[in-house]
């Protein structure tokens, strides 16, 4: 097996991965070919297949395990495999573990770090909520521990909305402790549960893509149907804290464009859009700045708006 991120450029290599991707698209000269996003559990490598019809391409579709022979190159910066050769790989050919990016980190100790959390909220209402999933529901614990944070940019790895929210939770922890005005009953029930609507909105892997809830309603919406559905079984929940906390779920993405319905209108919804923002991009830097060499620049990136590199010592 060799895994996406010991590539170098000039190899010629035979080796299966997951074709996350296929998209076929036509040179300017009018002749087809096919993009190829190719994933195992170290990350992802596009793949291009320049003629699709040649007799060395088998067929195969996205989401199969293929066995690629081909050259790696770089463009952009990039490595990208230029492939000669596919075949569908069969079942025991290949483990699907190695497949599936993962967390670097345990999700056993993330989970107990992030139920600490759920304890130290003091409002009885607020604790309820929270625990009617992450306490009660065995189901979701499971797949919250093994989901994604997002099908690309930031945390898009198994056990990656684990580690993001228990991440958005401390940059909370830190505000609550320097801010006065913050709620922290509230801003730790919201940040515990802002992105629980990722558990419906994408697929497990190794799809882990838009679901047709995902496509027609969002993470947003879903959750703040989760919160309302939780919030409807506790006896005389507060009308205006349920308001409160669906209003930070709602605007934790700070901006219309962005996918908020609503801006911030509380502090705590917008220490929470700060928090979530903050380890987003700090973690997509993370992750663009991997194996990268730290003299290159990297170029133009839309998220950023910035050409980018890391820092020389």
């Amino acid at each position: 097996m060799r895994y996406i991120n010991t590539l170098q450029e000039g190899e010629t290599i035979r080796n299966i991965y997951l074709c996350k991707g296929k998209r076929s698209a036509e040179t300017r000269n009018g002749k087809p070919y096919d993009n190829l996003l190719l994933q195992d559990k170290t990350g992802t490598l596009d793949g291009k297949v320049w003629d699709p019809n040649s007799g060395g391409i088998a067929d195969y579709d996205e989401m199969d395990f293929i066995e690629c022979y081909g050259e790696v190159t770089s463009y952009n910066n990039n490595l990208q495999l230029n492939i000669k050769q596919i075949r569908k790989a069969q079942a025991g050919e290949y483990v699907p573990a190695d497949y599936m990016p993962t967390t670097e980190k345990s999700p056993e100790s993330m989970y107990e770090g992030l139920l600490g959390y759920v304890s130290q909220i003091g409002n009885t209402y607020l604790r309820q909520a929270v625990e009617y999933y992450f306490v009660n529901d065995e189901e979701f614990i499971s797949r919250f521990k093994a989901h994604s944070a997002a099908k690309s940019v930031h945390h898009g790895f198994a056990g990656g909305l684990l580690e993001h929210t228990l991440s958005v939770v401390k940059f909370c922890e830190y505000m609550v402790g320097a801010y006065p005005i913050l709620n922290k009953d509230l801003l730790y029930a919201a940040a515990i549960c802002h992105d629980i609507g990722k558990t419906v909105e994408l697929s497990a892997f190794p799809e882990n893509d838009y679901t047709d809830d995902g496509q027609l309603l969002g993470h947003i919406v879903i959750g703040v149907e989760m919160v309302s559905d939780a919030v409807r079984t506790i006896p005389d929940f507060p009308v205006k804290l349920a308001s409160e906390l669906k209003h930070c779920i709602v605007a934790h993405h700070g901006e219309l464009e962005y996918g908020s319905p609503k801006k911030p209108a509380l502090a705590e919804a917008l220490a929470l859009n700060f928090a979530d923002c903050t380890d987003a991009k700090m973690q997509t830097l993370t992750e663009i700045f991997k194996d990268k060499n730290s003299n290159d620049w990297l170029g133009y990136n839309r998220l950023f708006e910035s050409n980018l590199r890391k820092t020389s010592v």
